[in-house]
């Protein structure tokens, strides 16, 4: 019975085939499409995710800036520097929450290694704690230790574009010595970066009482990271962002409302802002996407009920030899699933191959910005799963859509039915 209902249906397609192109043009179409802008809202959340970098998010980090208020009797444009006492004051605000902190800062120097090639890049003082926030790996040897700190040793770990430049690829560099403004240092380490364009990627570490003693630091910072707990909610870190701000204000003599004389910025903050920017993003392509299958729905609804009453006349005759309401009604809702299955599948199918040609061609393309560069547009696709799941609820949507006019056309009488031309 059901293979003579499939025939009949297979039969009034064939017999209207512009109808059915119709008709599964808007489902392709609106499978399709959704599939896609699913696809490059995931290629800019990709692309956000990877270069919004990998910090910890129990570090909190102070950087110092410029006032942009006369405060104090201090005119506007007064530069605050940070000390280890400013890392004290963070603990002494909030002990339950500030577990400890750690200052760094950078020189520019000129580095010379032991086969006389020189370079100019950044000399930095590493603590193990910063290498850990920033979740920090060496592809040879190791990271800076606390040991290191303690005996204020003449060490360093080169970043790996460094070492390359420096040494050429695939050198032995670990044990291998550098000369940096006159003091020997020893290669204890390579460090890992994602390309050229990280921050790290022009940088030499050094133990941070290393770099202070041979450079007459004292206890100066150009910025103070924080080991923290209980911040990684936004409104929770606010409050201390405040709290912090005032006794930083009054240390420094600056306005607390001036938010340019220091900066304080969470990774658990940050993290949840960054979630909820990419839940907007998600829910708005989404939102384009069910719009579009909207449209698709639509026009199978309004093509059904075309076909529907172009065939009342052969509904009429049906009932008049006996064919009972459900079986028209299963007739042209087979109907309906029939071609928005086919048609679905094409566009599901479709849509997948644009994604995977859009990750093929620009996905993961770099971008000049000045002298760096950044990735943009990556692995802009789409799982399985998900253009399974948007297929399907197509098919449903069909269901529905040619349910309602054949039961429309079940309610009109055999002898209207027949007079209808």
């Amino acid at each position: 019975m059901f293979l003579d209902l499939f025939l009949e249906v297979w039969d009034a397609i064939k017999r209207n085939k512009l109808r059915a192109a119709a008709t599964g043009f808007a489902v392709t179409s609106g499978i399709f499409l959704l599939i896609v802008l699913l696809g490059a809202g995931n290629g800019l959340i990709h692309t956000l995710e990877a270069n919004s970098g990998e910090m910890d998010l129990d570090a909190v980090s102070i950087d110092p800036g410029w006032t942009s208020e006369a405060f104090g009797g201090y005119e506007q444009g007064r530069h605050i520097e940070l000390d280890d006492t400013d890392g004290e004051l963070s603990i002494a605000i909030d002990p339950n929450r500030v577990l400890s902190y750690h200052t760094e800062f950078n020189k520019s120097v000129t580095i010379t290694t032991d086969n006389n090639k020189t370079l100019g890049t950044t000399l930095k003082g590493g603590t193990p704690y910063m290498f850990q926030s920033n979740k920090d790996k060496v592809i040879a040897g190791r990271l800076l230790n606390q040991r290191d700190l303690d005996e204020k040793r003449r060490v360093a770990v080169i970043a790996a574009p460094i070492a390359e430049r420096l040494f050429g690829k695939d050198a032995e560099v670990v044990s291998r010595y550098l000369k940096i403004d006159g003091s020997m240092y020893q290669i204890v380490g390579v460090l890992y970066v994602k390309d050229n364009t990280s921050r790290n990627a022009e940088t030499v570490f050094v133990p941070q009482t290393t770099l202070r003693l041979v450079y007459h630091l004292g206890n100066k910072a150009d910025e103070i990271m924080l080991r923290t707990q209980g911040l990684a909610r936004v409104e929770v870190f606010e409050v201390f962002e405040k709290v912090l701000r005032k006794a930083l204000a009054i240390k420094h003599v600056f306005s607390p409302e001036d938010q340019r004389a220091v900066w304080i910025s969470g990774g658990g903050a940050q993290a949840e802002t960054m979630d909820d920017a990419f839940s907007a993003i998600r829910s708005s392509f989404w939102f384009l996407g069910i719009l579009t299958l909207l449209s698709g729905i639509t026009g199978v609804s309004n093509i059904m009920l075309i076909s529907v009453r172009e065939r009342t006349h052969e509904f009429g005759i049906r009932k008049a030899l006996g064919a009972r309401s459900w079986h028209i009604i299963i007739m042209v809702i087979l109907e309906s699933v029939l071609i928005t299955t086919v048609f679905g599948y094409i566009g599901m199918t479709g849509g997948i191959a644009f994604c995977e040609y859009m990750n093929a061609a620009i996905g993961s393309s770099t971008l000049d910005i000045g002298e760096a560069q950044i990735e943009y547009f990556q692995d802009p696709t789409v799982g399985l799963d998900i253009c399974i799941e948007a297929t399907l609820v197509m098919i449903m949507a069909g269901a529905v859509a040619g349910f309602i006019p054949a039961r429309k056309a079940t309610k009109i009488k055999p002898i209207e039915a027949l007079q209808a031309r």
